[in-house]
């Protein structure tokens, strides 16, 4: 494998630990929502990572069509002198001066135009791109609500309530669940990083950050829990 491999993030070694991350939580929740939930996720990576891909490809399209427009323009110009008859045209300093911001303005609309159609394919890839992270983010925040009810509360009994939620995972199954959420979040993560590893725009690498942040954010309240779980379980033969 060559030295460069090691420097960029390759989507499909990602996508390959998310479908293993899936095989491993259907082993073990087969009937658990969180193994549809990575397989939609499965499915948006092959996504993303085929945009991020296209969006790291440079386009003449937009170039060539400023060029297009700078042509225009100095044609436009150019026979606007050449049919311009200026014999025996004799005119005062003021008529000279508004002509020449006439022609300032027309440069500066030429110049703007060009701007705009250059600018053009960078906004699009731009919006694009926050449109794929939002994705990723509204993903984040469901993987987070699988995981909002696992409490290590749970493993210290008490009465329940009619509306309290379903008790049915032993110590290990519980800390193996929240391990699953962290992963996913993690992935996640590495998912928006694509974005930021195949473009240079501003815009985008911060929402990339903000992204990271909140996987982040999540993954650690999630193994404070298990944390506390594994707290519990070494406290237990002491109480015996």
């Amino acid at each position: 494998m060559s030295e460069s491999s090691y420097r960029h993030l390759r989507a499909d070694r990602i996508i390959a630990t998310l479908e293993k991350l899936r095989a491993r939580i259907v082993d073990r929740f087969p009937e658990a929502g969180l193994a549809s939930l990575c397989g939609e996720l499965v499915g948006a990576a092959r996504t993303l990572s085929r945009e991020a891909a296209e969006l790291s490809r440079p386009s003449l399209l937009w170039p060539l069509a400023g060029l297009l427009i700078l042509g225009i323009g100095a044609a436009t110009v150019f026979a606007t002198f050449r049919f311009l008859h200026m014999d025996g045209f004799t005119a005062s300093a003021p008529e000279l001066i508004q002509g020449l911001e006439a022609a300032v303005n027309l440069a500066l609309l030429f110049g703007g135009a060009i701007w705009f159609v250059l600018t053009l394919e960078e906004r699009a890839r731009r919006r694009r791109a926050l449109d794929a992270l939002h994705r990723l983010r509204a993903l984040a925040h469901v993987i987070d609500m699988h995981q909002l009810t696992k409490n290590p509360t749970s493993m210290l009994g008490g009465a329940h309530t009619a509306n309290s939620p379903r008790r049915t995972m032993s110590r290990f199954e519980l800390m193996r669940y929240l391990d699953y959420c962290a992963e996913m979040l993690a992935l996640t993560g590495k998912l928006a990083a694509l974005f930021a590893d195949r473009m240079r725009d501003a815009v985008v690498i911060n929402a990339v950050n903000d992204i990271e942040d909140l996987t982040t954010g999540l993954g650690r309240k999630i193994w404070q829990k298990i944390t506390i779980i594994g707290a519990l379980e070494e406290e237990r033969p002491a109480n015996l």
